[in-house]
C-alpha cells in the first residue's frame, strides 16, 4: 500500500503549468511522467476480467457469479436499454437461478455524480452484494465508481485521481451492448463535474471488472450511426496505443488485432447489424483495444475529442471520427516506421506497395483510415465552434495528455489550435457546400 501511495503521488502531482503553456518544459515534464506511468503499469499488477463469448456468454457470466457466492445483484443500466428489455437475457436467467436482484436504469450519457450517487445509495440499501452493468461506456463505468465507491464505503468524488481506493470494489460483472470503449477490460472511469460537466477520471486495478460475456445477440440492435461512432472508438483505441512511448510487445499484439478486426468488420456490421460473427468480432475487439490502452495509453485525438465533447455536445466515437485523420497527420513523421509495421502486420499493404518506403506505407495507412470514415457517412464537422473556445481547449486537452499519455510527438498550444482550426474551416466549408446544394434543389 505504501509503495502504491508514493506511485499515487508522484503520478497525480501537478508537473505543468495551464498557464502559458512552455512548450519545451511541458514536453520534459510530460516525458517524464509517461516514464513514471509506464513504470506504474509494470510494477501494479493488472488484471484481467475473465471473458465469456458467444450467444450464451451472459448465462456463463452469471453462473461465475452464482458460484462465487452471490444471491443479491445489482443491475446497472440505462433507460432506453431497459425499455428495450435487454437486461431482460440476464434477469431471466437469474430468475430461473432464484437470485434476487435490483434494477438500476438512471444512468445518462456522460453520467454525473448524481447519477453514480444515486445508483450508490439503491444498491447499499437493497444490500446488494454484486454489480452487473448492461450497457455501453457511460453505464460501465458508472457501476465501476458505484461498486468502487460500496466497497470502499465512500463517495466517488473521494475516488478521483490515481490510486485513490484502499479496498476492492464490490464484484463487479459486465455485459457491453456496444462495441466501443472496452470499459469492460480497463482500470479507469470517468464521471462528469453535475454543474461544469467537466470530465474527472478514476483511475485503479481493483476498477477492473471480474468478467465480461460479448454476447453478439444483444449487441445486433444497435443502430448504424451508433455502430459507426463506437466502431471508431476502438480503432482510435488501438491506433493510439500502438504509436504511443510506452506501447510493448504485449499492447502491440492487442492493438493490432484490434486494427485489423475493425478494418475487417466494422464496414460489415455498419451495413448489416444482424451479421452475428463480425458483431462478436468487434466485441472482441473493443475488448482487445481497452487492453492495449489499459498499459499503453492513449493520445491527442481522445484528449481533444473529450473537450469537443464537453464544449460542443458532440458524442464521442463520433468526436474521435473528427479529430483522428488530424493527428494521424501530426503524427506522420514521427510514427511512419510504426505505422508501416502495422499496415504490414495487419494485411494493410496493398499489392505493389509490400516493397515501398515507410512513408508511403504510412500514408497509405491513413487514407484507409480515412476512407472507413467517409464509408461509414459519420459526420466530419462540429457545428458552431468559437475560436474564443481555442486556448481552454487546448490547454486542457495539452493538460491531459501531459497528465496521462506518452504520444509520439508532444503538441505545442499553438499546434493543438492549428487543428482545431482545420476542423472548424472544413466544418464552415462543408456547411457551405450543403447551403448551395439546397438552393439548387
Amino acid at each position: 500500500m505504501k509503495k502504491q501511495n508514493s506511485i499515487a503521488k508522484l503520478v497525480s502531482s501537478k508537473l505543468v503549468s495551464t498557464d502559458g503553456l512552455q512548450h519545451a518544459g511541458y514536453v520534459a515534464v510530460a516525458k517524464t511522467r509517461a516514464k513514471v506511468l509506464k513504470a506504474v503499469a509494470y510494477v501494479i499488477p493488472i488484471r484481467r476480467p475473465m471473458l465469456f463469448v458467444g450467444e450464451s456468454s451472459c448465462d456463463e457470466l452469471c453462473d461465475m457469479l452464482i458460484n462465487e457466492g452471490s444471491t443479491n445483484v445489482f443491475i446497472v443500466t440505462d433507460a432506453v436499454l431497459n425499455k428495450l428489455g435487454i437486461p431482460a437475457k440476464v434477469t431471466d436467467y437469474l430468475d430461473s437461478k432464484n437470485i434476487s436482484y435490483k434494477v438500476y436504469d438512471g444512468i445518462t450519457p456522460d453520467p454525473t455524480f448524481k447519477v453514480v450517487e444515486e445508483g450508490l445509495r439503491i444498491s447499499v440499501d437493497a444490500k446488494c452484494d454484486s454489480i452487473i452493468a448492461i450497457g455501453g461506456g457511460s453505464v460501465i463505468d458508472a457501476a465501476k465508481m458505484i461498486a468502487m465507491s460500496q466497497g470502499n464505503h465512500c463517495k466517488p468524488q473521494q475516488l478521483i485521481g490515481i490510486l485513490k481506493a484502499r479496498k476492492p470494489s464490490v464484484p463487479l460483472y459486465c455485459v457491453p451492448t456496444t462495441a466501443g470503449t472496452g470499459s469492460e477490460a480497463t482500470l479507469g472511469a470517468v464521471v462528469s463535474d453535475d454543474k461544469t460537466h467537466q470530465k474527472a477520471l478514476s483511475i485503479d486495478p481493483r476498477m477492473v471488472p471480474l468478467a465480461a460475456a460479448i454476447d453478439p445477440v444483444i449487441m445486433k440492435g444497435m443502430p448504424a450511426h451508433i455502430t459507426a461512432d463506437t466502431g471508431i472508438d476502438v480503432l482510435t483505441h488501438a491506433l493510439e496505443a500502438w504509436m504511443s512511448a510506452n506501447a510493448s510487445v504485449e499492447t502491440d499484439y492487442y492493438a493490432a488485432s484490434a486494427v485489423k478486426s475493425v478494418m475487417q468488420n466494422l464496414p460489415i456490421v455498419y451495413k448489416d447489424g444482424g451479421n452475428l460473427k463480425a458483431r462478436e468480432a468487434m466485441g472482441i475487439a473493443a475488448h482487445y483495444g481497452g487492453i492495449a490502452f489499459n498499459k499503453a495509453g492513449l493520445g491527442y485525438v481522445h484528449a481533444i475529442a473529450h473537450q469537443l465533447g464537453a464544449y460542443y455536445s458532440i458524442p464521442h466515437g463520433r468526436a474521435n471520427a473528427i479529430v483522428l485523420p488530424y493527428v494521424l497527420d501530426v503524427n506522420r513523421q514521427a510514427s511512419r516506421k510504426r505505422l508501416a509495421e502495422l499496415a504490414r502486420k495487419t494485411g494493410m499493404v496493398k499489392d505493389g506497395q509490400a516493397g515501398k518506403s515507410n512513408a508511403v506505407i504510412a500514408d497509405h495507412l491513413i487514407a484507409q483510415v480515412r476512407e472507413l470514415i467517409a464509408t461509414l457517412n459519420i459526420d466530419p464537422t462540429v457545428k458552431d465552434m468559437k475560436t474564443t473556445d481555442f486556448d481552454s481547449i487546448a490547454k486542457a486537452a495539452a493538460k491531459e495528455v501531459s497528465d496521462t499519455y506518452a504520444v509520439p510527438t508532444y503538441l505545442s498550444a499553438s499546434e493543438i489550435k492549428d487543428i482545431l482550426m482545420k476542423i472548424k474551416q472544413a466544418s464552415e466549408d462543408a456547411a457551405g457546400t450543403d447551403a448551395k446544394s439546397d438552393k439548387v434543389a
